[in-house]
């Protein structure tokens, strides 16, 4: 029914044209508060997080123990959490030199990374405990993914044991790899007259957004395609609807049991980011409930997800897990829904404008 209400209020702002001028200052304000207001600061908490990993992995590589161990994936945690707050935000810098891809390859449908790195612990090459050598290297060696098979795959009490092995040292490189591309991100993105600037001003000599609504279209873009990548790249890969074959080993980060952790980052951070953009100030005040319904699906799929434990077999055997899953899909769905349609009418992006896949 709600979903049904969205549609037809979509409809009739289409076909009422837009509700107001576009405010080219609240544009501004608006752009500035994603920038300023969530994305530095993001990526920031991602250097500081890949930082402390860096950190912990070495002390662990140099004096291995149990409680080492368990600090290294304590580290990973908060990265793998940080990373989901931010990994929805693709474009920019992190789509460059392949950094996205660097720190996360996946989905890895033909589990690339593992047989890889399978292949490193096999036959180890000296040259990957060397973080500058990996950059030229594959993608499914040099990122979240790598670490974690070497720190929570099979047998990881193993590593201690090693006292400085092979499989430790590749794992510094790895940390210090993720560690070089976060700071690139940051440096990126807090330089005077870098990316931030141009997201700040648009203008016809502006190499990124020629106008405010271009620049306002592109937020509504971060946030209807980062709700597609939750449901339909996360979500779906491991479980595709009741009735259909489910795969708990496909969910991302499930050797360290941190998918939930993972995907709740990943909406929290989606809604924080439309929170803090403000973009209900470009809306009439009759129509910024439009703005906030959005926020309320969001809500409805966080709260479900933190509640959420591990997507195991069992688990995946489940009814009542799989209703909650679908609850999460259903308001991940009504949100694009209401943002793509509902509030980019109401702004003023006109008919036939969509960032949604239409499914």
């Amino acid at each position: 029914m709600r979903l049904m209400i969205g549609l037809i209020l979509t409809v009739l702002l289409l076909a009422a044209g837009p509700s107001a001028a576009f405010d080219k200052g609240q544009a501004t304000k608006v752009m500035a508060n994603a920038v300023d207001g969530y994305i530095r600061p993001a990526y920031a908490d991602f250097h500081a997080k890949a930082s402390a990993l860096a950190d912990a992995t070495g002390s662990f590589c140099a004096a291995t123990s149990d409680d080492g161990l368990e600090a290294v994936q304590a580290r990973f945690a908060n990265t793998v959490e940080s990373w989901g707050g931010i990994e929805f935000l693709r474009l920019g810098p992190v789509m460059e030199e392949n950094r996205f891809e660097r720190i996360l390859f996946y989905p890895d449908r033909k589990s690339t990374g593992l047989k890889q790195v399978q292949a490193l612990l096999a036959k180890p090459d000296e040259r990957m405990t060397d973080a500058p050598s990996l950059k030229s290297r594959s993608v499914a060696i040099q990122g979240l993914g790598a670490f974690e098979f070497l720190f929570f795959g099979s047998y990881p009490e193993g590593i201690v044991a090693e006292k400085n092995g092979f499989r430790c040292r590749y794992g510094l490189a790895v940390a210090k790899n993720i560690e070089s591309i976060a700071a690139e991100l940051q440096t990126a993105w807090d330089a005077p007259e870098g990316i931030a600037r141009h997201w700040k001003t648009p203008g016809a000599d502006n190499p990124v957004y020629r106008d405010d609504k271009e620049a306002v279209s592109a937020l509504i873009g971060i946030a209807v395609h980062g709700l597609e990548m939750v449901r339909d790249q996360r979500i779906r890969h491991f479980y595709k609807g009741k009735g259909q074959k489910v795969s708990p080993k496909l969910a991302v980060h499930w050797r360290s049991g941190l998918t939930m952790k993972a995907l709740t980052a990943n909406v929290a951070g989606l809604a924080t980011f439309w929170t803090v953009t403000d973009m209900a100030s470009l809306l009439d005040d009759d129509m910024r409930s439009l703005s906030e319904s959005a926020s309320f699906d969001l809500r409805n799929a966080l709260s479900a997800l933190s509640a959420l434990e591990q997507p195991t077999a069992e688990r995946l055997a489940d009814d009542k897990y799989l209703g909650k899953l679908d609850f999460i899909t259903f308001n991940l769905k009504d949100a694009m829904t209401r943002i793509d349609g509902d509030v980019g009418g109401a702004i003023g992006l006109g008919a036939g404008f969509s960032f949604a896949d239409g499914d």
